[in-house]
């Protein structure tokens, strides 16, 4: 195996083998998944199309699946840290659960529960356990990094992803968006050892994202988000991207902190909007992050998207030239 810490060539080398191989292999063999999870009645309504349209979903399986098969064929030839192993473990176990999430109702507590625990291998392989600050110098978080700050990032992160999604592209287009600005900010700071099963998911997801953009042809479902949501989080912890990190994903979160302001004001629920007969789309509430723009302006699904796109773009753009390891 060649030595991954031998020249900047081998990392290009190593960088774009563990992100185009899953990517080609990704857009390749996605048809196939579309036929299998049709054949199989594994479809759901894209509600933001006037005719009724059937899509069939899970397509996060694929994602997960050839993402691990990628990784494996590049230990071939490349030799990776062991923190990659954990990292894809850890990722893995998270796609399991929105398998299972997707096909049992196992109770939002219960499930949130069991994922808290399933970061905690990440634990003795992060190792940035301190802010970085230009100003204040390092700040040690030490155990309660490792303890608090490791699970719970990795697993609100899964949640943010699962959560902001609705528009054909949206949740893989934002992830792609996220998981390539972390992996620049890795690459800038000369800090890659620990990212190559990370940039293999990222690689898949883009592969992905070329069959779930509008209109859809695929829907990822709960072990899309899941699974991608695992991956940004945790490059995040292992990487010591906390308050970078939190910057990236502000859009995320300010779609769940409405979202919870719904609730707690118990206004009406409503799931989906409806597109009209211009095409534009027409929404209930600007009560999540996606539907202000179209209910205060007449735009369509993919401008909305697009909206959307910009939006996190900007905020990555910030994360990555904030300063410091944090």
């Amino acid at each position: 195996m060649l030595d991954l810490y031998s020249s900047s060539t081998l990392l290009t080398l190593i960088l774009g083998s563990t992100f185009l191989v899953p990517f080609l292999a990704t857009y390749v063999s996605m048809p196939y998944f579309i036929r299998k999870l049709t054949d199989k009645g594994i479809i759901v309504r894209d509600y933001y199309k006037r005719k009724v349209t059937m899509i069939p979903e899970r397509g996060g399986i694929a994602i997960i699946l050839v993402a691990m098969v990628c990784f494996s064929l590049n230990t071939l030839f490349f030799k990776f840290s062991s923190t990659n192993y954990v990292i894809l473990i850890v990722i893995a176990m998270f796609g399991l659960f929105g398998i299972l999430d997707d096909m049992v109702d196992i109770g939002r507590v219960t499930k949130l529960l069991l994922m808290y625990y399933c970061s905690y291998p990440l634990i003795q392989y992060a190792t940035h356990t301190a802010f970085t600050l230009p100003s204040a110098g390092n700040i040690e978080l030490g155990i309660l990094y490792l303890q608090f700050i490791v699970p719970t990032y990795v697993l609100v992160a899964s949640n943010l992803v699962n959560m902001h999604s609705g528009f054909n592209g949206l949740a893989s287009g934002l992830s792609v968006i996220v998981l390539i600005s972390l992996i620049i900010k890795s690459i800038l700071l000369g800090d890659v050892d620990n990212i190559f099963s990370v940039v293999s998911v990222t690689g898949a997801t883009l592969g992905y994202y070329m069959y779930d953009k509008y209109p859809s042809k695929i829907f990822w479902g709960n072990v899309g988000s899941l699974t991608i949501g695992a991956a940004i989080g945790t490059i995040i912890v292992v990487q010591g991207f906390i308050i970078s990190g939190f910057i990236m994903l502000i859009p995320h979160t300010v779609n769940f902190l409405m979202y919870a302001y719904w609730r707690v004001m118990k206004f009406p629920v409503a799931k989906f909007g409806k597109e009209r007969e211009d095409g534009t789309l027409e929404v209930p509430n600007a009560l999540t992050l996606k539907w202000v723009l179209p209910y205060y302006r007449r735009v369509t699904e993919r401008q909305a998207t697009w909206a959307m796109y910009a939006l996190t773009m900007l905020f990555c753009a910030i994360g990555i030239l904030f300063p410091g390891r944090i």
